[in-house]
Order: structure tokens, then C-alpha cells, then sequence
């Protein structure tokens, strides 16, 4: 079973986050908080590394999605990764003018995990509503609310294909 974990506001967000609420985490993000844009300083959203791992060790495939498309920044990402001790997993991005949708429809995971984006713009910036028809059959999707993280899902793989 592959997993694929939408990074920023799902599973790590800026440091000037922690301690604050999700609502509170998406004022910050609107209002340009400095943090923001501070990728190297990155945090786990909850207890998202763990959780991941739960999943790695029975079996998952994890790959993760990026929000960024340059190099350095990716860097960043993998280096945030394994600060927190992130299960190993390739971090996918999007190139030149790829879609996070055409990215997904690559590779093509069992399920996807991503959050609402509501700080950005919702469902016209999340990945699995512009996936083709013929591959979203293909993909279960999971929406958590932004920055809510993902400790509520399942710690059962099984379970999470089931997951409403």
C-alpha cells in the first residue's frame, strides 16, 4: 500500500505555529507571519512523524508531496524530514507547470492525505479534486482540516482505507 502525505499544513508547518490553534496557524499564514516562509525551521504538525512510521512499519509505502518546485527548497523540506525523524520516503514536487493532480496521477498512491488549504484558496488548490476520473477511482482520499494534522486518523493501514 502506498501513502502519500501532503507536507505543508498537514504533516509540518512554521515553527511560529506550535502552540497556536489551527485557526490560529491560518491567520498566520494570511497575514505573511515571517515563519512562514522560514522552510528550514519547519515542525512536525502533532505527533505526524509518528503516526507516518506507524503506518511504515506495517508495510506502507510513504511518499511525501512538497508545496515547493525549486531544489533548495526541497533540500529544506528532506532536511526538516529527517530532523523530526520522518519515515524515509521520496519527497515529489511539482515541475515547471505541472499540477499537483498530474504529480499524484504518477504516482499513483493507494491513498492520499492532504489538507483543505483553506488559508490559500481550498478546494481550488488541493490535489485530489483535479485528479482524472480514471485514476481517482484508483486513490482514496483523506482531507484533514489545515493545520489540524493527522494524529485522529487510524494507526491501522486497513483501517485508513476504510477511513470517512
Amino acid at each position: 500500500m502506498k501513502i502519500m502525505v501532503f507536507l505543508h499544513g498537514t504533516a509540518i508547518m512554521h515553527k511560529a505555529g506550535l502552540g497556536k490553534t489551527p485557526q490560529q496557524r491560518i491567520k498566520q499564514v494570511e497575514s505573511n507571519e515571517p515563519s512562514v516562509h522560514k522552510y528550514d525551521e519547519y515542525v512536525p504538525v502533532g505527533e505526524a512523524e509518528e503516526k507516518i512510521r506507524d503506518w511504515q512499519e506495517q508495510g506502507a509505502e510513504i511518499v511525501y508531496l512538497s508545496s515547493h518546485r525549486d531544489n533548495a527548497s526541497i533540500k529544506k523540506d528532506i532536511q526538516v524530514l529527517s530532523k523530526y525523524n520522518f519515515p524515509d520516503g521520496p519527497v515529489l514536487y511539482r515541475h515547471l507547470l505541472e499540477s499537483y493532480a498530474k504529480v499524484a496521477e504518477k504516482a499513483v498512491p493507494d491513498i492520499l492525505i492532504e489538507d483543505d488549504c483553506e488559508s490559500i484558496g481550498g478546494q481550488a488548490q488541493m490535489t485530489y479534486p483535479h485528479i482524472k476520473s480514471a485514476k481517482k477511482r484508483l486513490i482514496k482520499s483523506i482531507v484533514v482540516k489545515e493545520f489540524s494534522g493527522i494524529d485522529n486518523l487510524p494507526d491501522d493501514i486497513n483501517q485508513l482505507k476504510e477511513f470517512k
